[in-house]
């Protein structure tokens, strides 16, 4: 709809506001690239690099989080995954009825418990306990949840949901990105499913666009 309430087709304009990483903003970038939007991103430095940034600008956003969607410089969305449907439903990246739906918020929802695990390791101050909370999740939490998408993958045309493509899969692979790099590489070899779907996923033309220009992040 336009600002007259009327039916438009014209395709907005996005911009994403996001940290300058990977994590939760790469399933964003690429359902945006995948779409053929026309996009740009302010990205943020993180905390690791200039604590003094985000720290300054956390009161002031909703919900004190990353990332932030911006449409037409005017509309905001909030929460990563709460965007990805969005756009998701602009992209034909949802399922055909409720219970295709179903299965790829379940998988989704499984997959920001593992999320909030993760980043408990990047909060901890602690050199040791860092290390040692490392590698419980290497242990048991990495094993647990990527094991259950390998086999669901097995059931699913090689896809995380309904046999075919969704944004489940850039939602689950665009964040075990950064996984890899806090973890020290490995998860895609380690688990052939997710890293043949990775494959698959770069290389559509539009996203692959995207990801031989990205920035080097982690």
């Amino acid at each position: 709809m336009d600002e007259l309430g009327l039916a438009s087709t014209r395709m907005p304009t996005y911009k994403l506001i996001y940290f300058d990483a990977k994590g939760l903003g790469e399933a964003i970038r690429c359902i945006l690239s995948y779409m053929g939007a026309d996009w740009e991103e302010e990205r943020i430095a993180t905390r690791f690099a200039n604590p003094s940034i985000w720290k300054d600008m956390k009161e002031d956003v909703k919900y004190g989080k990353l990332p932030i969607l911006e449409v037409d410089g005017k509309q905001q969305m909030y929460q990563s995954a709460a965007i990805c449907r969005y756009l998701a439903s602009e992209a034909g990246l949802l399922g055909s009825n409720a219970w295709e739906n179903l299965q790829i918020d379940s998988i989704v929802d499984s997959f920001k418990d593992l999320v909030i695990v993760i980043q408990g390791t990047l909060k901890t101050q602690d050199e040791a306990a860092k290390t040692a909370l490392r590698e419980t999740v290497r242990a048991e939490s990495l094993p647990y949840y990527l094991n259950l998408y390998e086999e669901t993958m097995k059931e699913n045309n090689g896809y995380l949901a309904n046999g075919k493509l969704s944004w489940a899969d850039f939602y689950v692979v665009g964040y075990l990105e950064s996984a890899e790099a806090i973890f020290g590489g490995g998860i895609f070899d380690k688990y052939p499913n997710l890293g043949a779907l990775k494959e698959k996923l770069y290389n559509i033309p539009n996203v692959k666009k995207w990801i031989d220009k990205r920035p080097k992040t982690f």
